[in-house]
């Protein structure tokens, strides 16, 4: 593993070791506010969540501060991802807890565009090493990828 103070760049992610926090950023040709919903609306999050491009089997939201979610793939129907509502300020911020580890997405809007950055926060460099060697930075760097596909979908159906 490399030394606390190094990141590890790849393209559009960084995995921080000094933070324990893995990062990512993705930029769309949509409003802040269209990118926010299709985190907090399950009618849309369920079409981009599964990596592997599969529509959720299960998809609920209770959108409010200690409210949960539960998303399941079809995939991996016995493996939900669940977890709390902690903040969620639209379109700007949405903040969750996950996995023992805290989820922060910012949108930040300037002239029709949002660059959206998406960081899981890992409690210590153990659980950190565990989500690499899981494989999550690449399956969660899939994932907003099919966010973006997603969103490039909708603003050439609008």
């Amino acid at each position: 593993m490399p030394p606390h103070s190094q990141a590890a760049i790849r393209t559009g992610m960084e995995i921080d070791y000094g933070s324990h926090t893995i990062r990512f950023v993705r930029s769309f040709d949509a409003p802040a506010a269209l990118v926010f919903e299709a985190w907090t609306q399950p009618e849309q999050l369920r079409c981009w969540w599964d990596a592997g491009g599969e529509p959720l089997a299960v998809c609920e939201i209770d959108l409010r501060p200690g409210g949960a979610y539960k998303f399941v793939s079809r995939s991996h129907p016995h493996m939900p991802f669940t977890g709390t509502y902690l903040e969620i300020a639209p379109p700007d911020l949405l903040v969750f807890e996950a996995l023992g580890s805290t989820g922060r997405v910012r949108f930040q809007a300037a002239e029709g565009r949002t660059r959206m950055t998406v960081e899981i926060v890992c409690p210590n460099a153990e659980q950190l090493e565990h989500f690499i060697q899981a494989g999550v930075d690449k399956g969660t760097s899939q994932t907003l990828d099919n966010l973006v596909a997603y969103i490039a979908r909708r603003d050439v159906a609008a």
